[in-house]
């Protein structure tokens, strides 16, 4: 019987890496520790996209940061640089058919470590001072990129797209957690949020006897905040690997 993998992103980013890694010849299950509500008022962020040509960087925080803005405008003027983390942006934006056949994107060239702080270097940083930039996120985050930007001299714009909300655990879910925990799975994990979901979830389900069974599962990681988490929380096994699917495919087939 082929190893499982426990997916735990977003539900909508979920299913497609799901697929590869069937398509790999694993079995995957998708355990989502984080769940994406767009904001019902989008009004700011339309006006903002309407007149996307006043600014000089777009920057995006996330694939669902991509998702929500480009169900909001359809075309990017080549002028206007988008600035995205890792590889899981760019094809989040390929998806809604932006590439750099078409656009003009920045993104972290460190595949081991994609992050606001490594798309700064990317960014050059002499044309956009003096110019402005809209910042795509949710409701919650770090602050890092916004005053990065602003220590370069440049006015920054940040528009709230989506919130963040940790999952709850419905009759179907604590049975699959319930599972989950006692199966002997690689969890892929791409947000310290998302790990300290899985703890309280754990807390509730079982108390510290669930909690010390997820300890001991296999973690896979893309970044190394992620993995510096991780240990903090008393997980025994942490892998981190470069970003993007194809670095965590490549792990998880080799991991022995």
């Amino acid at each position: 019987m082929p190893d499982t993998v426990v997916i735990t992103r977003p539900l909508a980013q979920a299913q497609a890496f799901a697929q590869r890694v069937r398509q790999a010849g694993l079995a995957a299950e998708i355990f989502p520790l984080l769940e994406i509500h767009p904001l019902a008022d989008q009004s700011a962020l339309q006006a903002a996209l309407d007149e996307v040509t006043r600014y000089a960087l777009v920057a995006f925080v996330s694939p669902s940061a991509i998702d929500i803005a480009c169900q909001l405008r359809a075309g990017w003027p080549a002028q206007v640089v988008l600035g995205v983390m890792g590889e899981g942006s760019r094809a989040a934006l390929a998806r809604h058919g932006i590439t750099d056949a078409n656009a003009h994107i920045v993104s972290p060239r460190d595949a081991e470590r994609s992050d606001s702080e490594t798309l700064m270097r990317e960014l050059d940083l002499p044309a956009l001072r003096g110019r402005r930039a809209l910042i795509v996120r949710g409701t919650a985050g770090r602050e890092w990129l916004a005053d990065a930007l602003r220590a370069a001299g440049m006015e920054v714009d940040q528009i709230a797209a989506y919130e963040r909300r940790a999952p709850s655990l419905d009759a179907e879910r604590r049975a699959q957690l319930l599972r989950l925990a006692a199966l002997d799975a690689a969890w892929v994990i791409t947000s310290s949020e998302g790990l300290h979901n899985l703890l309280a979830l754990a807390q509730e389900l079982g108390g510290a006897a669930i909690v010390a069974q997820l300890q001991r599962k296999s973690l896979f990681v893309p970044h190394p905040r992620i993995a510096q988490t991780a240990q903090n929380l008393g997980f025994h096994s942490v892998r981190s690997t470069s970003s993007g699917d194809e670095a965590l495919l490549a792990a998880l087939q080799s991991r022995g």
